[in-house]
């Protein structure tokens, strides 16, 4: 396992949707940060309130930019080697299909936990530009928990899609259309208690704790992207398998 995660770090390196992502990630946090430098009153900018940064930008990156950039890059992942048609050779090592592609997944994953990552190290690094003497150790951690916790949601939010779009035998650019309208559709689920609780991108803040919610929504969001994670590692595991079959023939 540890061989494939290797592997398929190198693949990545060489691959322009890191910068892709990158870009995109810089990008959302730029466009707050200019967003925010309007006049609430004659008096005040929103970016001289502690904290607002980081808090709106993780809500805009989450709500419109960052799950479809993850799903992107997970389906890429998957999707390489069958559309560079580099699957055949693939097979012809002694490679267990499943443990490839779980490292796959595996590296999805902490590269989604690497993009906000960064992403909170661009807001924190502003917010104590801005106001350094307002920041605290407490502050950090909060907001260094929940950035590190809404980029393990969004990777287990946007997994089904990951899953889908090698089935649909289409461009691993679909996935980045398909989550940007599943991302997009969680501003209208959230004006309902009941929906954003079980909406997968929506229940992310709850679990992350920007949303103040019960114990009982709490785990019903957790178990909704819990869920998703199960039903993306079915969907995958029926494509390793169909895909055998299918060389077998």
């Amino acid at each position: 396992m540890r061989i494939l995660l290797w592997a398929e770090f190198q693949k990545l390196r060489r691959s322009n949707i890191i910068m892709f992502t990158i870009f995109s990630t810089i990008l959302i946090a730029v466009i707050v940060l200019i967003s925010g430098v309007t006049t609430v009153s004659e008096e005040q900018l929103t970016t001289a309130m502690p904290g607002w940064y980081m808090t709106i930008t993780q809500v805009w990156a989450t709500m419109f930019v960052l799950p479809a950039v993850i799903a992107l890059l997970g389906s890429y992942m998957i999707c390489r080697e069958e559309q560079d048609d580099t699957l055949k050779s693939l097979r012809l090592i002694p490679v267990n299909e499943t443990k490839l592609t779980t490292a796959k997944m595996i590296v999805a994953l902490v590269f989604s936990m690497l993009v906000y990552l960064l992403l909170f190290m661009i807001t924190f690094v502003t917010e104590a530009i801005l106001h350094f003497s307002d920041l605290s150790m407490a502050m950090f951690s909060e907001f260094l928990k929940m950035y590190l916790l809404e980029g393990i949601g969004v990777f287990f939010a946007v997994s089904p899609i990951i899953a889908i779009v090698p089935y649909l035998k289409k461009s691993y650019w679909l996935a980045l259309l398909l989550a940007e309208i599943y991302s997009f559709a969680g501003l209208f689920m959230s004006m309902s208690n009941t929906l954003k609780t079980f909406y997968p991108i929506t229940a992310i803040f709850g679990v992350s704790g920007y949303y103040e919610t019960t114990i009982q929504n709490y785990i019903c969001s957790l178990g909704i992207l819990i869920l998703c994670g199960c039903i993306s590692a079915i969907l995958l595991k029926n494509l390793n398998h169909r895909q055998r079959k299918k060389a077998n023939e």
